[in-house]
């Protein structure tokens, strides 16, 4: 039996200040090591509500992910250990002026938006430039040229005999080699 918050008295902004203030930080709530943390709970839920496309083109990778609402101002573009690519911004609730105001519906997505990419070996992190437009963010990360092929490497070998000497050639004197039976 699904019952409704709205029917049950309960505004959406009483639940979510509730919601808020219920939010401990993760060092306040470390009794079980077992569970996720509440951090990472709210890190996957926003990877997974975030959409994400990935491009390839000739010279870089493109990354375009959906921050609908988000200023460019509210969207952060980092990477984290040298080759993952971490995409993050939160879309808060207008604080309305008029206090009269009341919601009749929402559905649209609020909260925090994260996408995370482990980046090829070829990406050239020093060379990483965004744009935001539309609430859709162009990510994009330039290729390092492909490495020089290795030339062959030939070099002068001298081969010795057995006993230790080099193959010269030999003088011919007169005598006769004597053989063993």
């Amino acid at each position: 039996m699904e019952v409704s918050l709205r029917n049950m008295g309960f505004e959406p902004n009483l639940l979510e200040t509730l919601h808020d203030l219920l939010d401990f930080s993760d060092e306040q709530n470390q009794s079980s090591h077992h569970a996720p943390s509440r951090q990472y709970v709210r890190e996957t839920k926003a990877m997974a509500a975030t959409p994400a496309d990935i491009k390839e083109t000739q010279n870089a990778y493109i990354f375009v992910v959906d921050v609908p609402g988000l200023r460019p101002d509210m969207v952060n573009v980092q990477v984290e250990d040298d080759n993952v690519l971490v995409v993050s911004g939160e879309r808060r609730r207008e604080k309305e002026r008029d206090q009269g105001i009341k919601y009749l519906r929402m559905e649209r997505r609020l909260g925090k938006y994260l996408k995370k990419f482990v980046l090829p070996e070829n990406a050239d992190i020093e060379k990483i430039s965004a744009e935001c437009q539309d609430g859709v963010l162009n990510v994009t990360v330039a290729k390092k040229p492909p490495p020089e092929p290795k030339k062959p490497k030939t070099i002068q070998v001298q081969i010795s005999s057995g006993s230790g000497q080099t193959n010269r050639p030999r003088r011919r004197s007169g005598r006769r080699r004597r053989t063993w039976r």
